[in-house]
């Protein structure tokens, strides 16, 4: 970590809109659920503000080209782009093109949080991005800050938006989740601690290469004032500590689901411990003491139908514990908090057991590394797999590969099948597979269970596991889960 004065946090240069942002003539870029929450707080605070939207009927342009982009944006001092704008949209393009800074949602709110009136210190930031487990982690987090007594919200993609959450001043934390997309756009940010639980190729349709979204996963590590936390089993996490500008005293925490060294988290037998912020009295280097956090049985809840606690669960509840140790929580409330913490909506959830085949719904594992995780933390028996989706620029030959024991059975679902079900064909060819036709007007995921209870097994486990995005055929994933529930609910009852 490079240590300086980090008075912004700002490794990229300060982005200033050409006039303080009261006199400011604002474009915003999407009008989904995030261009919304956006545009009510933008409205009050600039000159003028325009919307760019291709679906929203009430966007004052859509469908520009490049060239209507450009005209746009000449007469604009500022551009807050929400995550589904790429830097190869035509509008954000033409901001770059033309020198008119760009912000994120995560921007804006940084921004409006520190100007903030009144006399009141606005609240710390506690930051979690990664590949995978961003929210499971996050709710983790604010579980462990309620137990702690703390006033806090998990923001992000879960819960209330981030800029109304920085306007909040009854907060005294916030949890906050962080996609590579709203990273790319935010120059300022300055975490009190900030973690990247793991790095594997996604979104390089938006990102364009593996190495350009790995570092805007890093940007979450600039201007870090406490801690930045990593996985200690992804070395690339810890690459990205290395190459982090941070403030003076900032340090590099580990997590790890085996024994820690000095200066990190990890598990010892069924015990999870501190070796980075406990200090005994005798012993204020840290090397011989630890604080006992809690135990496996603290997180039973999360566990399979045999209570087996998934190593990456184990590995979500650490990271969340070193960044609520960073803000001084004690140990007892991560204990508390993670004891009280229930499973995320479409994350390993069990939604009914008939003929005893057990159905699990993982709809949030919207990428390969996810879906590989899904399928190893399913302890016993062989699984009856549902996926299918958009890959985002990925492949799914390693994660066949690696996984294909596991496997009684596939049912591929999405607009396109074909990549997905011609790797399993090439991997394992000895898996049986049914392809869902795209085109067949019947409900997508009523074929897909049905299909996928006729091939199970007793003993079975049918599990959605996507391994990607849902937009192809469902609104979000949140969507395609609540069919899966419906579905299995309608055809095992």
């Amino acid at each position: 970590m490079t240590q300086g004065p980090g008075a912004s946090g700002n490794l990229y240069g300060t982005v200033e809109p050409r006039v303080p942002l009261a006199g400011a003539r604002v474009v915003l870029a999407g009008l989904g659920v995030t261009g919304r929450s956006l545009q009510r707080v933008l409205e009050p605070r600039v000159a003028t503000l325009v919307t760019v939207d291709d679906k929203a009927d009430d966007a004052d342009h859509s469908g520009l080209d490049d060239t209507a982009a450009a005209a746009v944006l000449a007469q604009t001092d500022l551009l807050v782009a929400s995550p589904g704008f790429a830097p190869h949209h035509p509008v954000v393009a033409a901001a770059l093109a033309a020198g008119v800074p760009v912000w994120s949602e995560v921007e804006l709110a940084w921004r409006l949080r520190v100007d903030r009136a009144g006399s009141d210190k606005p609240a710390p930031w506690l930051g979690i991005t990664g590949s995978n487990g961003k929210t499971t982690t996050v709710e983790m987090l604010a579980a462990i800050l309620r137990a702690a007594g703390l006033r806090t919200a998990a923001v992000g993609n879960v819960g209330r938006s981030l800029v109304e959450a920085a306007l909040d001043p009854a907060l005294d934390v916030v949890a906050v989740e962080l996609s590579s997309f709203q990273l790319h756009f935010t120059h300022t940010m300055s975490l009190e601690a900030g973690a990247v639980l793991n790095v594997s190729p996604d979104h390089l349709d938006w990102h364009g290469s593996v190495d350009a979204y790995t570092r805007d996963k890093g940007r979450v590590y600039g201007g870090v004032r406490v801690a930045c936390v990593y996985n200690v089993a992804d070395p690339t996490t810890e690459d990205l500590v290395r190459e982090a500008d941070v403030v003076e005293g900032a340090r590099a925490v580990g997590f790890a689901v085996g024994a820690p060294r000095p200066g990190d988290l990890g598990l010892v037998d069924d015990v999870l411990v501190d070796r980075a912020f406990h200090a005994a009295d005798d012993d204020p280097d840290r090397r011989k003491s630890a604080a006992e956090l809690g135990t496996l049985a603290d997180l039973k809840q999360l566990g399979d139908q045999n209570g087996v606690v998934p190593t990456h669960i184990v590995a979500d509840a650490l990271a969340a514990a070193a960044l609520a140790r960073a803000h001084g929580v004690p140990a007892a409330a991560v204990r508390d908090g993670l004891r009280s913490f229930g499973p995320s909506e479409h994350r390993i959830q069990r939604v009914a057991t008939a003929d005893d085949v057990t159905y699990v719904n993982d709809s949030k594992a919207t990428n390969a590394h996810s879906a590989a995780a899904s399928l190893a933390g399913l302890a016993h028996g062989t699984v009856v797999w549902i996926a299918g989706g958009l890959a985002k620029g990925a492949t799914f030959d390693e994660l066949v590969t690696s996984r294909a024991d596991r496997l009684r059975a596939a049912v591929v679902i999405g607009a396109d099948p074909g990549p997905l079900a011609d790797t399993l064909a090439r991997h394992a060819p000895q898996i049986p597979v049914v392809v869902i036709d795209p085109g067949d007007t019947e409900s997508v995921m009523r074929r897909a269970v049905a299909a996928a209870r006729d091939l199970a097994q007793p003993g079975d486990t049918v599990l959605l596991a996507p391994a990607g995005a849902s937009q192809d055929q469902f609104v979000s994933y949140a969507q395609r889960g609540e069919e899966f529930a419906r579905v299995v609910r309608e055809l095992t009852t």
